[in-house]
This record gives structure tokens, sequence and C-alpha cells, in this order.
């Protein structure tokens, strides 16, 4: 929905969201939240669109959305033929949204419509070209007893194996988007695979024998 909606409209300057686990990982626990992405905030880190989240337990920040869902649930609630199927639920959900948005004057927008409204002002576009190198991350870790590492790209778990030979080895990995440096552990450069979910040990190179 979002990339249909950038196709639609263009690519916003920002995204004002509430917590929940499809647009961020930050409240997921343990190191998952703190050092991975999930689909979402990859594809608004790759278009360079600033993401904003409210704060928890204070759904006034998003205050607009929540009041348009009280406002359609209402509606919904009214309509004297009550929809039996998802089908039925969808053509009512699409009347109102195109009532609400085309036809129904808001008080708060001098009694012109959200899309006379949205029209009007200029839009704002991220301040970062979308080509944009990503952005590099630390993350401290412990390769496990089977000599792996686990990293999550774009919402997918990815394992790495180093070896058994460093199992529990405390390592620092240098990520900067498929590009990986391990540090401690070994020296070497894995590059992840996204199509894969097991990484293979990168073989080193064989070194030239003294002439």
């Amino acid at each position: 929905m979002f990339r249909q909606t950038v196709a639609d409209q263009g690519i916003p300057a920002s995204v004002l969201s509430d917590n929940g686990m499809v647009f961020t990982t930050r409240f997921a626990g343990g190191r998952a939240g703190r050092d991975t992405l999930n689909g979402f905030q990859t594809e608004l880190r790759d278009l360079g669109v600033v993401q904003k989240h409210s704060k928890p337990n204070h759904p006034t920040t998003c205050g607009k959305v929540e009041r348009f869902h009280q406002t359609l649930k209402k509606w919904l609630t009214a309509q004297p033929r009550q929809p039996q199927t998802v089908a039925q639920l969808q053509a009512l959900c699409n009347t109102f949204t195109a009532y609400y948005n085309n036809s129904g004057p808001h008080r708060s927008l001098n009694r012109r419509t959200p899309l006379a409204a949205y029209q009007a002002r200029p839009k704002a576009v991220p301040q970062v070209s979308t080509q944009a190198e990503p952005q590099p991350r630390v993350r401290h870790d412990v390769v496990d007893t089977s000599g792996k590492l686990s990293l999550r790209h774009n919402g997918r778990l990815h394992h790495i194996g180093i070896g058994r030979t460093h199992a529990r080895t405390p390592i620092l990995m240098l990520i900067n988007g498929l590009h990986i440096r391990i540090i401690h552990a070994t020296t070497g450069e894995l590059t992840l695979n996204p199509t894969i979910d097991y990484q293979r040990r990168s073989q080193p190179k064989p070194r030239p024998k003294p002439s």
C-alpha cells in the first residue's frame, strides 16, 4: 500500500506512525529491536524518507487518523444493511472514503474537502537523494555455539557461517547495506545475499608463495 501511494502521489518527506511491529522493530526486544530494520523501515531508508513515531500509549500523536477510524466505524455501524462478507465490507469502506475525501466538507479545513486542501498545499519531498548510499551501522554480537551469526535484512533473518572454531567469540559487525565486515572473529569480508537464508563462510584467498 505504501508503494502504491508513492506511485500515485510521489515520495513523502516523512512518515508518521504508531509503534506497531509492521512499522518499526525498535520495541521488538533484545538485539533484534536495536540493530535490525523490517521491510517498511528499509523501504523508507532507501527512499530517504524520515520516519517518525508516536510516543507509546499516546494515541493523540496520530489523532487525525484515529479520528478518521472513529468516524468510519460509526458510519459502518449505522448502515441499514450490514456487510456479510469481506468484499461487501470493502465496498462500504470504498464508498465512505470516496465521500470523506472528495465530497464531504470539513469544518477543520474551512469547509473544504480533504482532497481540495491536499491539492492546495505544496508537497514536501525527501531532502536527500532517493539513491543515497545505505547508512552504515555497528553491531556487537557473539558467534553462537554452531559458529554462526544471525542478521535480519529487509524483514528476513539470515544466518552467516563463521566457523565452529570461533564459537562464543565476541565480534564486531560493520554493516553497510549488503556489505558486512566482521572484526575479531575473522578479518574477512562477507557479502549478504538476500535471496538465501544461509551464507557459507568465504574461502580465504591463497597467499602467493614467496619466490
